[in-house]
């Protein structure tokens, strides 16, 4: 009996000592999720080559950021920080795929215009909206973006010329709250002629795979914000859920999505195995 009440102990004493360290590594990895992670961005290169790029463009950095969610959690201080460190990457092509701010915990301050003016791109700066940026009011934002030296481009294209080349930025509208037409971003645009495509949710990828684009940029997801290792995210938003991190292939098809993983974050301050991300393209032509 004695030992029988030892053993009970002994387990009883392991079993907290379990518990709390549990409880420990728990508030561990929140606090790295909260105070760690969430501000250190990733920088991530993606080399590609497509059929119809144009030669003159090789060597061209296109340049992707996405959903800063501006608000409560993310400051125009964490802005300046993120502009500094978009310009070390020497963008030629800059592009931002949608939510500026947060609709859930911030408001739109033209604040930030001075400090995305700083950002600088030779061959341009291009952006679409998201969908917290259509619930701030799409003119709003439009408005602060092109004061800021940004085209917006909704459900619109423009040519980007390098030499005796040239490739297209197309952006559509947001999918939850607006009209996407990409026929009628596309209008004008010569089969030959490669398209970057710009579009807030990724999961738009299933409509762009069917006209002549080569590569769609989008955000929207976070890239599920909370990844779990060996299970992977525990939440993606609706039309971020088929493509929602990283770099996607169509079979029988030149045609490629990439989802960046976003600034900011939304609903919680918190990211778990899933840094913010700037993403560089350095794209070439493919020969054969």
């Amino acid at each position: 009996m004695d030992k029988e009440r030892i053993s009970r102990r002994s387990f009883l004493k392991h079993s907290l000592f379990a518990f709390g360290s549990f409880g420990v590594l728990l508030g561990m990895s929140g606090a790295y999720g909260i105070f760690g992670e969430r501000n250190w961005v990733q920088t991530t290169t993606v080399k590609l080559a497509f059929r119809r790029y144009p030669p003159s463009f090789a060597g061209v950095r296109i340049v992707q950021f996405s959903d800063t969610h501006i608000g409560k959690y993310y400051g125009l201080n964490h802005l300046s920080k993120l502009v500094e460190l978009l310009q070390r990457q020497s963008p030629d092509i800059l592009c931002f795929t949608g939510d500026l701010f947060d609709s859930n915990q911030g408001e739109v301050t033209e604040d930030v215009i001075p400090i995305l003016s700083q950002l600088h791109a030779p061959l341009g700066k291009f952006a679409v909206l998201g969908n917290h940026d259509m619930r701030l009011g799409a003119d709003r934002i439009v408005a602060i973006l092109e004061r800021a030296g940004f085209t917006v481009l909704v459900n619109a294209s423009r040519s980007v010329q390098r030499a005796e080349g040239n490739i297209q930025v197309v952006g559509v509208d947001e999918m939850f709250y607006g009209n996407p037409d990409l026929p009628l971003a596309l209008k004008g645009i010569r089969d030959e002629e490669f398209v970057l495509l710009l579009a807030h949710e990724p999961d738009f990828a299933d409509t762009a795979w069917e006209y002549p684009v080569d590569l769609q940029l989008s955000g929207h997801s976070h890239g599920g914000q909370i990844r779990i290792p060996f299970y992977g995210s525990v939440f993606t938003p609706d039309l971020g859920q088929k493509y929602s991190i990283g770099l996607y292939s169509f079979v029988g098809s030149d045609f490629h999505v990439y989802t960046n993983r976003g600034i900011g974050t939304t609903l919680y301050p918190i990211r778990f195995n899933c840094r913010p991300e700037i993403t560089v393209f350095a794209l070439e032509p493919r020969l054969t």
